[in-house]
Order: C-alpha cells, then structure tokens, then sequence
C-alpha cells in the first residue's frame, strides 16, 4: 500500500513537472498571439479566437508527446476556420508560428522569443484575456466554423513598429507609447499654379507727304514718303 502511494505521488509530481499552470500558458498564450496579430494582420475577432486557440493548445501540453499530438492538430484546425487563406499560408510558412511549442530537455521552449523581444508587445490585450479559461477545444469540431469570425478583405503586409513594454504580466501594467492599431497616414500636398498673361500692342504709324511745285519749262515733283510700323508681345 506504501509503496503505491509512493508511486502515486511520483506520477502527480511528474505531471506537475510537465504540464503547464494556467496562468504561464496564459501570458505565453498572449505574447504569441500579439505576434499573429501583429505579422497576420488580423482583426480584433481574430485576435481574440487566435489567443482562445493558443491558450487551449497550451493548457493540453503535458509532455513531449503532446507538442505535435492531436491538441497541435486540433489547433491547427480551428485556426483555419479563423484565418482567411493569406493568413493561414502565412502562419504555415512561418515555423515559430506554426510550431511553436518545443520541447528540450524535460521543459519548453518557444521559437517566437527567438525572433522579439519579450517585452514588446504590439497590441492591447484581447477583449477575452480575462475571461476566458479554456475549453474551446473540447467542444464541437466545427466550433469556429460556426462563429463567423470577422477577416480582413484585403492582405496587408505593412507594419508600423510600436514600442510597448509590459511592465508587470501579473497587474497587466502596460506603457504604450504608440497606438495599438497600426494606422498609415499619407499626406500629399499638391499646388498646381497656371498662369498666362498675354500682351499684344501692336503700333502702326503712317505719315505721307506730298508736296508738289511747277514751274514754268520747269516740272519738278518732290515726294517724301515715311512709313514707321513696331510691334510687340509680351509674356509675363
């Protein structure tokens, strides 16, 4: 009898040993769906099913066999019905994204922290960080199919980069110093200036004078003709 209990508590040790709490799957949860969001760019429907998915996936890792076991599947699954074609490929062809959970020796590790810094975070945290606990995974099948999430119409590949920093992942203290939405302004200023003054003067003067004096046995006719003509234009 003593030695089964020994035993027993052996193997509630190893899984404690394993498995990981709510509140670390929560935050790793967190930190990796502020990154879809941020590189998907996805919707805020989107970020809230995408957190509701990586914390389900998380809270069933329990061991080595669990990171690509039917929960990984299951994951990958809901998260096709969530994300439009773009974004799935994309988070396919992206290995921190699509892998994310190692495991070495006797712990986990997490690719994204290879790619940012654990204090950056890019967006507010998702309406459901509070509220949700888990459980989505045991439901339906279809359970995002039929929840019509919202996707973006167009693919959007740029990025504003905000600083943000947590201070404390416990009190949810946060230090944005961008907003959370990336927002592209651009302001093109244009003056178009056409002007054409056009100045014609034209001047003609014409004088004539005749004078005409006879003689007797002597005719001798004077003529005297000026002709004066300017003109000119201008382009101011």
């Amino acid at each position: 009898m003593k030695k089964m209990m020994i035993l027993a508590m052996m193997m509630v040790m190893t899984i404690s040993a394993n498995a990981m709490n709510y509140n670390a799957a929560k935050n790793e949860a967190l930190f990796l769906s502020d990154k879809m969001a941020y590189e998907l760019n996805l919707t805020a429907a989107q970020y809230d099913a995408v957190y509701e998915i990586n914390l389900d996936y998380l809270l069933n890792v329990n061991g080595h066999n669990d990171v690509f076991g039917i929960w990984w599947d299951r994951r990958n699954a809901d998260l096709r019905f969530v994300l439009n074609a773009w974004q799935y490929d994309k988070f396919m062809n992206c290995a921190y994204f699509y892998r994310p959970v190692a495991w070495n020796a006797g712990g986990w590790s997490f690719g994204v922290y290879s790619h940012y810094d654990r204090n950056r975070f890019y967006n507010a945290r998702p309406t459901v960080f509070v509220t949700y606990k888990g459980g989505n995974n045991h439901k339906s099948d279809r359970f995002y199919a039929d929840r019509h999430v919202t996707k973006p119409t167009v693919q959007n590949n740029n990025h504003n980069i905000h600083n943000s920093t947590r201070n404390n992942t416990n009190t949810g203290t946060w230090h944005n110093t961008n907003r959370t939405n990336t927002t592209v302004h651009t302001n093109i200023p244009t003056h178009t200036n056409t002007s054409t003054h056009t100045n014609t003067s034209v001047h003609t003067n014409t004088t004539s004078h005749t004078n005409t004096t006879s003689h007797t046995n002597t005719s001798r006719t004077h003529g005297n003709g000026n002709g004066n003509g300017s003109g000119h234009f201008g382009r101011k």
